[in-house]
Protein backbone atom coordinates (compact mmCIF):
# COMPACT_ATOMS: atom_id res chain seq x y z
CA UNK A 1 0.00 0.00 0.00
CA UNK A 2 2.97 1.95 0.73
CA UNK A 3 3.80 2.30 -2.94
CA UNK A 4 0.97 2.81 -4.33
CA UNK A 5 0.62 5.69 -2.07
CA UNK A 6 4.38 6.86 -2.60
CA UNK A 7 3.68 6.36 -6.34
CA UNK A 8 0.41 8.58 -5.97
CA UNK A 9 1.66 11.17 -4.27
CA UNK A 10 4.57 11.54 -6.14
CA UNK A 11 3.93 14.25 -8.63
CA UNK A 12 2.72 16.60 -5.81
CA UNK A 13 5.61 15.61 -3.85
CA UNK A 14 7.90 16.84 -7.05
CA UNK A 15 5.93 20.19 -7.69
CA UNK A 16 5.64 21.27 -4.07
CA UNK A 17 9.41 19.78 -2.97
CA UNK A 18 11.38 19.39 -6.24
CA UNK A 19 14.64 17.85 -4.72
CA UNK A 20 17.84 16.91 -5.86
CA UNK A 21 19.20 13.48 -4.41
CA UNK A 22 22.86 12.83 -4.55
CA UNK A 23 24.31 9.98 -4.01
CA UNK A 24 21.71 7.40 -3.71
CA UNK A 25 24.37 4.84 -4.78
CA UNK A 26 26.02 5.05 -1.22
CA UNK A 27 22.75 3.10 0.27
CA UNK A 28 23.61 0.08 1.06
CA UNK A 29 21.61 -2.93 0.18
CA UNK A 30 20.13 -5.08 3.13
CA UNK A 31 19.53 -3.17 6.33
CA UNK A 32 20.54 0.59 6.93
CA UNK A 33 20.36 3.25 9.57
CA UNK A 34 19.78 6.75 7.82
CA UNK A 35 20.76 9.83 9.71
CA UNK A 36 20.12 13.17 8.76
CA UNK A 37 20.37 16.75 10.15
CA UNK A 38 17.00 18.13 11.31
CA UNK A 39 15.58 21.38 10.59
CA UNK A 40 12.42 21.66 9.60
CA UNK A 41 9.12 19.18 9.66
CA UNK A 42 9.39 18.85 6.08
CA UNK A 43 12.44 16.32 6.34
CA UNK A 44 10.80 13.40 7.04
CA UNK A 45 8.64 14.20 3.87
CA UNK A 46 12.23 13.92 1.76
CA UNK A 47 13.34 11.37 3.37
CA UNK A 48 9.83 9.11 2.65
CA UNK A 49 10.37 9.80 -1.05
CA UNK A 50 14.51 9.45 -1.09
CA UNK A 51 13.95 5.69 -1.57
CA UNK A 52 11.40 3.19 -3.07
CA UNK A 53 12.88 0.69 0.15
CA UNK A 54 10.34 -0.02 3.10
CA UNK A 55 12.05 2.86 5.98
CA UNK A 56 10.68 2.91 9.29
CA UNK A 57 10.92 6.55 11.31
CA UNK A 58 11.70 6.49 14.79
CA UNK A 59 9.49 9.61 16.00
CA UNK A 60 8.38 11.07 19.27
CA UNK A 61 5.18 9.79 20.12
CA UNK A 62 3.40 13.07 20.69
CA UNK A 63 3.11 12.87 16.86
CA UNK A 64 0.61 10.34 17.59
CA UNK A 65 -1.56 12.33 19.19
CA UNK A 66 -3.20 13.61 16.61
CA UNK A 67 -5.57 11.31 15.11
CA UNK A 68 -5.05 12.48 11.31
CA UNK A 69 -1.00 12.65 12.14
CA UNK A 70 -0.88 8.78 13.93
CA UNK A 71 -2.92 7.56 10.48
CA UNK A 72 -0.17 9.61 8.25
CA UNK A 73 2.81 8.16 10.78
CA UNK A 74 1.25 4.35 10.61
CA UNK A 75 1.06 4.33 6.78
CA UNK A 76 4.44 6.32 7.28
CA UNK A 77 5.69 3.08 9.30
CA UNK A 78 6.40 5.72 12.04
CA UNK A 79 8.09 4.08 15.70
CA UNK A 80 6.31 6.33 18.68
CA UNK A 81 9.50 7.09 20.96
CA UNK A 82 8.91 8.40 24.16
CA UNK A 83 11.98 10.81 24.37
CA UNK A 84 11.60 11.66 28.06
CA UNK A 85 12.69 8.59 28.96
CA UNK A 86 14.49 4.88 28.32
CA UNK A 87 11.65 3.58 25.66
CA UNK A 88 12.28 -0.26 25.81
CA UNK A 89 9.15 -0.46 23.45
CA UNK A 90 10.52 1.83 20.34
CA UNK A 91 14.36 0.16 20.95
CA UNK A 92 13.04 -3.46 20.53
CA UNK A 93 10.89 -2.30 17.99
CA UNK A 94 13.77 -0.51 16.05
CA UNK A 95 16.04 -3.52 16.57
CA UNK A 96 13.82 -6.12 15.08
CA UNK A 97 13.03 -3.46 11.93
CA UNK A 98 16.86 -3.41 11.61
CA UNK A 99 16.87 -7.37 12.29
CA UNK A 100 14.44 -7.82 9.31
CA UNK A 101 16.74 -6.13 6.90
CA UNK A 102 14.71 -2.96 6.51
CA UNK A 103 16.37 0.56 6.86
CA UNK A 104 15.46 2.79 10.16
CA UNK A 105 15.48 6.27 9.48
CA UNK A 106 16.44 8.81 12.69
CA UNK A 107 17.33 12.55 13.28
CA UNK A 108 19.56 12.12 16.05
CA UNK A 109 20.05 15.39 17.14
CA UNK A 110 16.26 14.00 18.70
CA UNK A 111 14.41 17.10 17.68
CA UNK A 112 15.02 20.16 14.91
CA UNK A 113 17.81 22.12 15.09
CA UNK A 114 15.82 26.02 15.55
CA UNK A 115 19.97 27.17 15.93
CA UNK A 116 22.84 28.68 13.87
CA UNK A 117 24.93 25.74 14.44
CA UNK A 118 25.27 23.38 12.01
CA UNK A 119 24.21 20.69 14.07
CA UNK A 120 23.15 20.21 17.85
CA UNK A 121 24.08 17.83 20.21
CA UNK A 122 23.97 14.16 18.68
CA UNK A 123 22.40 11.57 20.75
CA UNK A 124 23.34 8.17 21.72
CA UNK A 125 20.51 6.37 19.94
CA UNK A 126 21.57 6.02 16.36
CA UNK A 127 24.98 4.42 18.01
CA UNK A 128 23.10 2.48 19.99
CA UNK A 129 20.71 0.61 17.20
CA UNK A 130 24.26 0.58 14.88
CA UNK A 131 26.52 -1.50 17.44
CA UNK A 132 23.78 -3.83 18.80
CA UNK A 133 22.46 -4.85 15.29
CA UNK A 134 25.84 -4.09 13.40
CA UNK A 135 24.30 -2.36 10.98
CA UNK A 136 25.96 -0.02 8.59
CA UNK A 137 24.98 4.11 9.34
CA UNK A 138 24.52 6.15 6.15
CA UNK A 139 24.46 10.36 6.89
CA UNK A 140 22.23 12.28 5.05
CA UNK A 141 22.68 16.13 4.99
CA UNK A 142 19.80 18.35 3.82
CA UNK A 143 21.47 21.08 2.68
CA UNK A 144 18.84 23.84 4.04
CA UNK A 145 15.55 24.14 5.62
CA UNK A 146 13.17 22.92 3.20
CA UNK A 147 11.22 25.02 1.19
CA UNK A 148 7.87 24.53 -1.02
CA UNK A 149 8.42 25.32 -4.62
CA UNK A 150 12.14 25.73 -4.22
CA UNK A 151 14.76 22.72 -5.64
CA UNK A 152 15.62 21.14 -2.22
CA UNK A 153 19.43 19.44 -1.75
CA UNK A 154 19.71 16.18 0.20
CA UNK A 155 23.32 14.33 0.12
CA UNK A 156 23.59 10.48 0.64
CA UNK A 157 27.32 10.45 1.96
CA UNK A 158 29.37 7.06 2.40
CA UNK A 159 27.86 4.27 4.87
CA UNK A 160 30.19 3.56 7.25
CA UNK A 161 29.77 1.41 10.72
CA UNK A 162 30.99 1.33 14.34
CA UNK A 163 32.71 -2.26 14.20
CA UNK A 164 35.11 -0.70 16.69
CA UNK A 165 32.83 -0.76 19.52
CA UNK A 166 30.38 -4.38 18.43
CA UNK A 167 31.01 -7.24 21.03
CA UNK A 168 31.45 -4.64 23.71
CA UNK A 169 29.31 -4.11 26.80
CA UNK A 170 27.93 -0.14 25.92
CA UNK A 171 28.18 2.20 28.49
CA UNK A 172 27.80 6.05 28.30
CA UNK A 173 31.19 6.63 27.78
CA UNK A 174 31.41 4.33 24.69
CA UNK A 175 28.13 5.42 23.47
CA UNK A 176 29.51 8.88 23.80
CA UNK A 177 32.03 8.46 21.86
CA UNK A 178 30.21 6.90 19.30
CA UNK A 179 27.63 9.65 18.40
CA UNK A 180 30.60 11.98 18.36
CA UNK A 181 31.83 10.02 14.99
CA UNK A 182 28.25 10.20 14.01
CA UNK A 183 28.23 13.47 14.60
CA UNK A 184 31.47 14.14 13.07
CA UNK A 185 30.21 11.80 9.89
CA UNK A 186 26.93 14.21 9.26
CA UNK A 187 29.19 17.35 9.40
CA UNK A 188 31.88 15.45 6.60
CA UNK A 189 28.66 14.79 4.46
CA UNK A 190 27.69 18.60 3.86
Amino acid sequence: MLVFLKILLFPWFWLLFPTIFKNKKNIPQGKAIFICNHKSNADPILLIFSTWRKQYFLSKKELFENKFIKFIMKIDRGIPDDRGKTDLTAIKSGIKVLNDGNILTIFPEGTRNKTDAELSEVKAGAAMFAIKTKTPIVPIWIEKKPRVFRFNKVKFGEAFTLEEFYDQKLDSEKLDLASKIIAEKLIENK
